[in-house]
């Protein structure tokens, strides 16, 4: 993996307004609305409800974040960029691995500032542990959608690119519960919603909050992972298709 490489495709991506805006503005905006809209001040139970909010908006932001860095993928194979890498010492694995890094770095601003305000502006209080699995656990639990967006960057046109996404988005967004819990769905939604990994990246952070409707941690990183797999054979099938075309 080249180092230089994802630093540069890191500049890139701060770069872009558009990416700033919805992968962290827009998180941190709707945990501010959220927490102080829908949570009284002196509902009991205040603290969970803010910590599911701030769980939802974390895993938000990190989906976000890798839907985002695979799209410029199919960018690079509209534009010829793909087939002039090959003609470099950068391998194809160091490609990918690059893209995949810068995915997973791309969803750190967001970890970092939801929490940061969910203890200053609310009083979050939680202990090592739980802070653990909610911060490091949401970041690695993205692992499977940086892939699906390195997938759909290997498959779409630039010009489907964006509505791709946004359906995506908007599907696993609401369905899998990151825009709205899961238990304030109606009953045939929430059997809906463990189909999708979005699903299983709340959980991660939701279990270290509050019990309720929480799934087992075993069993939610074993959803994940099984993601990941899938998502990562798909992503090594097409690249090397491409690279068989080129």
């Amino acid at each position: 993996m080249n180092l230089t490489y994802t630093r540069l495709e890191l500049k890139r991506a701060f770069r872009n307004p558009r990416f700033l805006i919805f992968a962290f503005a827009f998180p941190v905006f709707l945990f501010l609305i959220q927490s102080n809209v829908f949570i009284a001040d002196d509902d009991p139970d205040k603290a969970a409800g803010i910590g599911i909010l701030m769980v939802n908006m974390l895993a938000f932001g990190v989906f976000f974040a890798a839907l985002s860095n695979g799209g410029r993928l199919a960018t690079e194979r509209a534009a010829g960029w793909q087939r002039q890498l090959r003609l470099t010492p950068l391998t194809g694995r160091g490609y990918l691995l690059g893209k995949g890094l810068t995915g997973l770095l791309l969803g750190l601003p967001v970890l970092i500032a939801v929490p940061a305000i969910a203890v200053l502006a609310d009083g979050v209080s939680l202990d090592a542990a739980q802070w653990t699995r909610i911060i490091a656990g949401t970041w690695l639990g993205a692992i499977p959608f940086v892939l699906l967006g390195l997938l759909i960057g290997q498959l779409a046109r630039p010009d489907t690119l964006q509505p791709l996404n946004m359906g995506i988005s908007l599907i696993m967004g609401f369905l899998g519960g990151m825009w709205i819990p899961v238990d304030a769905m109606p009953d045939w939604l929430q059997h809906l919603a463990p189909i999708l990994p979005s699903y299983w990246l709340t959980q991660l952070g939701r279990g270290a909050v509050t019990g309720d409707l929480s799934q087992r941690l075993d069993l939610t990183v074993a959803a994940l992972a099984a993601w990941a797999i899938v998502l990562g054979t798909l992503v090594t099938w097409r690249y090397r298709k491409d690279s068989a075309r080129a």
